[in-house]
């Protein structure tokens, strides 16, 4: 009996030993068979020697714009840590790297409407490389006053502002005020008065979408003699000082029924359009006007019409320029029509009215 159990120990314990053994062998031969795969980088300083774009890899770069992706190509750059333009860091989900490149988009808002170094931090130092990166052409997003005599001080408001050299209306240079990166403030000489603003920067020039100034003017401040108030369904208020775009007074416009028109008559003779490409007036959406359409009619015509919807950005004023093709290049203007054409009733501020 004790035999037989000395024996089944015994077993036991070389069955153990033999697998122990085997174990030992296995995980030996495991390690000397594993490769390591993990990136080994260069553990110099990196340097930087050119930048191209994605499309095409080969041809190095003098010059980018704010928000291109570019590659930066170079030695020991895959332990890039940051990328920088001037002063500003691009997201760390923007850009990725290798020991020979670094892919990334460019900040779209910079310092400098050109001059903006890219810095590469690794691991083992920095590089500095300089290169043109070009804020976009300018952008108008609007301006006021829409129109004025000489000596009007307009405010232009748009974006990649920096570094104007030169603002026109038309090709007269105007003197500029100030300016920043979004806003631009000009004085209107004696000689010209109205035409198309025109903003150049190291980046290009931009014409405004909208003309400034009246040629003829229907109302400002006053209505111009021969011209009278023939509205109906709606209160006109020609005298209010509330709300003014410039000068001193406005029109308050009170729509008291749905589909009412704001309305103003020419007496005989009516106004030849000959040298007049649009009909343009500014509009100061109220309180509750947001959203809403204005239909602009002349001479009663039912067959040319525009359509336009009121900023849902209420308490600013707006420049609407409607072409004269629009609304049928009508050869005369006896009458224009600003009418309600939601169905509601609200209360909105004209004010510049008239032909350029």
């Amino acid at each position: 009996m004790y035999t037989n159990t000395f024996n089944q120990i015994a077993k036991r314990i070389s069955n153990g030993g033999l697998l122990v053994v085997m174990m030992l062998v296995f995980f030996s031969c495991k390690k000397e068979n594993y490769t390591d795969y993990t990136p080994k980088f260069n553990t110099l300083p990196p340097i930087i020697n050119a930048v191209t774009n994605l499309n095409n890899r080969a041809l190095a770069l003098s010059s980018v714009v704010y928000g291109d992706w570019i590659i930066i190509k170079g030695q020991n750059l895959g332990t890039t840590l940051k990328v920088e333009f001037s002063t500003v860091a691009a997201a760390d989900s923007l850009f990725s790297s290798d020991d020979t490149t670094v892919t990334v988009k460019i900040p779209s808002n910079l310092p400098d409407p050109a001059n903006n170094p890219i810095t590469i931090t690794t691991k083992y130092g920095k590089a500095v490389y300089s290169i043109k990166i070009l804020q976009p052409a300018p952008v108008i997003a609007s301006f006021t006053p829409g129109a004025g005599g000489a000596g009007t001080e307009v405010t232009l408001t748009g974006d990649y502002f920096l570094g104007v050299t030169s603002v026109k209306l038309n090709t007269t240079d105007l003197a500029i005020v100030s300016s920043s990166k979004t806003q631009i403030k000009v004085t209107i000489p004696s000689t010209i008065t109205g035409g198309y603003f025109f903003i150049t920067t190291p980046s290009g020039t931009t014409k405004a979408a909208i003309s400034y100034g009246l040629g003829y003017v229907i109302f400002a401040d006053a209505l111009t003699t021969g011209w009278s108030n023939t509205s109906y369904s709606t209160t006109a208020t020609l005298t209010n000082t509330n709300n003014v775009l410039r000068g001193t007074n406005s029109i308050k416009t009170n729509y008291n029924v749905g589909f009412g028109g704001f309305r103003l008559t020419k007496a005989t003779p009516a106004v030849s359009t000959t040298g007049y490409t649009a009909v343009k007036f500014s509009v100061y959406g109220s309180t509750n006007s947001g959203g809403f359409k204005i239909r602009v009619i002349i001479n009663g015509s039912s067959t040319a019409t525009y359509t336009l919807t009121l900023p849902t950005t209420l308490g600013v004023w707006t420049q609407v320029e409607v072409p004269l093709s629009s609304l049928g290049n009508p050869a005369t203007i006896s009458s224009i029509e600003l009418k309600e054409y939601s169905g509601k009733i609200f209360e909105v501020f004209f004010d510049d009215i008239g032909l350029f």
